[in-house]
């Protein structure tokens, strides 16, 4: 979030949210102030000079090519119409200097660094997609761990589903159930936004005692639909249980007691098929 407001990709209500964190947090605040700087000194890199020695190499090497093909034999391939040929040399030769001038060093370090990584995101992907349920339980694990060593494990901090699934979805598009439980002794925090090979997919928090209990829903839409099933997993040293329906798939992970936990999946399950409205993953 603090890269998003440095970047100005942050709407009001969103920047203000971050600030406050910011205003309360000295860490977070001095991050800030680092990507600031860093942004302020990139944006001042000079840009090398392209000697007039070098433009003019450049230029004669592109010469040399032209009257190389000029030179072929006409059987080698289809000539286009002379006219047409004519045109092409016109546009052609004088672009060679201008785009050497013109040619920004700064956008194609940035390229390279794009590039680098889109390649390292699609690697990650791919090895959660060959690696199934197990590498994407380890992803899930390493979400809950980071949530618990930040000043706040959620985004959006409300225990009103009117108020988290709503801002869930203006994010990503999509959101689960968020059932209030807390008669039962889950008690909603809010939600947020957890990134698993590079798709953003809800999570919301509950608390139980002193135990907070991630509840991280997958949509489905993409699926085949089967029987709801429930999958018992460790990961990280805590437990996690999975299981299905129609419209996501669930992976509730916390480092509470297994009766604990079994009965919070059991409880929230209950309460998606007694309102299935409140199900939908809008």
């Amino acid at each position: 979030m603090i890269h998003a407001l440095v970047d100005g990709e942050l709407d009001a209500a969103a920047a203000l949210a971050v600030e406050r964190r910011m205003a309360a947090d000295p860490e977070l605040a001095a991050e800030h102030a680092r990507l600031v700087a860093l942004r302020g000194a990139l944006a001042n890199v000079r840009r090398p000079v392209v000697s007039d020695d070098f433009l003019a190499r450049i230029a004669a090497i592109a010469e040399v090519k032209d009257t190389e093909d000029a030179a072929e034999p006409t059987t080698a391939k289809a000539e286009p119409p002379p006219q047409q040929q004519q045109s092409n040399v016109v546009e052609m030769r004088p672009r060679a200097p201008r785009w050497f001038n013109s040619f920004d060093w700064r956008q194609m370090a940035a390229s390279i660094v794009l590039t680098a990584f889109l390649a390292s995101g699609a690697t990650q992907w791919l090895a959660t997609a060959d690696n199934g349920s197990e590498s994407f339980a380890v992803a899930v694990a390493n979400g809950h761990r980071r949530s618990l060593l930040a000043a706040t494990p959620v985004d959006i901090v409300s225990s009103d589903r009117h108020t988290v699934k709503p801002w869930l979805d203006g994010r990503i598009g999509v959101s689960p159930a968020a059932p209030d439980m807390a008669k039962d002794g889950y008690a909603l925090l809010g939600g947020r936004v957890e990134v698993i090979g590079d798709r953003p997919m809800p999570a919301l928090v509950y608390r139980h005692h002193e135990h907070l209990i991630t509840l991280v829903a997958a949509p489905r839409q993409n699926e085949a639909k089967s029987v709801p099933v429930a999958d018992d997993l460790s990961a990280g040293g805590f437990l996690l249980v999975h299981w299905t329906d129609d419209a996501f798939s669930y992976w509730a992970i916390s480092d509470a007691e297994r009766p604990a936990l079994d009965d919070f999946v059991a409880r929230f399950r209950a309460a998606i098929i007694a309102n299935p409205a409140a199900g939908s993953p809008g």
